[in-house]
């Protein structure tokens, strides 16, 4: 059972549930606020005392859970990224078709301009945006991130063309390039001028561009 008053936040409710112990609640809680402040700012602009201010503890207090910044940044990068994911996961449930999982894939991130995941946007992108080497592990996770998305992409159009749902010569790699770099380049312009019409403008091209994909009756 779980015992909480007015004050017990979600996350508390979700660590207490887990059986957590008191260390790996206080690394969690770290890792979940800190999360939306380094995919605002940076991994260069985030300071101390803005993880500080986001976390309610003092120095000692972080570091006591993660030996340097960029441990702490990529954990919390790798938490940015479970979510994403859990949203896919989400989107794609009970969904078989090759077009209809594509379709998901893009709706899904598409909604991020309107109501994003994480304030900030996407932290692959952001992340790779930012790399100038001085937090070679971060690179590091976000290219493993990205390389995860291309798969799941690609892995939907090879078995898609096999059970013939997918034309012949639909490229899985050629599939997830397209889907990838018109989804971060839309959100991306989203983001700047505050406009969710380059999203929407790209998630109908999208949307065109997959279903053109669909096989031949007959094929």
């Amino acid at each position: 059972m779980v015992y909480y008053n007015k004050q017990t936040d979600r996350s508390e409710i979700y660590l207490l549930e887990h059986g957590m112990s008191k260390g790996e609640q206080t690394r969690r809680r770290i890792i979940e606020r800190a999360a939306p402040v380094f995919n605002t700012l940076g991994y260069s602009g985030t300071s101390l005392a803005d993880l500080i201010r986001a976390t309610g503890l003092e120095k000692g207090g972080i570091y006591n859970h993660f030996s340097s910044k960029e441990a702490l940044s990529v954990a919390a990068f790798d938490y940015a990224i479970q979510q994403n994911a859990q949203k896919f996961a989400v989107a794609l449930e009970g969904k078989q078709h090759a077009i209809e999982r594509l379709l998901a894939i893009v709706n899904s991130f598409s909604q991020q301009a309107e109501m994003p995941w994480l304030p900030g946007g996407c932290p692959i992108a952001n992340t790779a945006i930012e790399a100038d080497g001085t937090a070679s592990q971060l690179l590091s996770h976000a290219q493993g991130a990205m390389t995860s998305w291309h798969r799941l992409i690609g892995a939907t159009v090879k078995h898609g063309v096999l059970r013939g749902e997918l034309r012949a010569e639909a490229d899985p790699y050629m599939v997830a390039t397209i889907l990838i770099a018109t989804l971060e380049g839309a959100l991306m312009l989203s983001q700047l001028y505050g406009e969710q019409i380059y999203m929407q403008r790209a998630a109908e091209h999208l949307t065109t561009y997959v279903e053109g994909l669909a096989a031949h009756t007959g094929e």
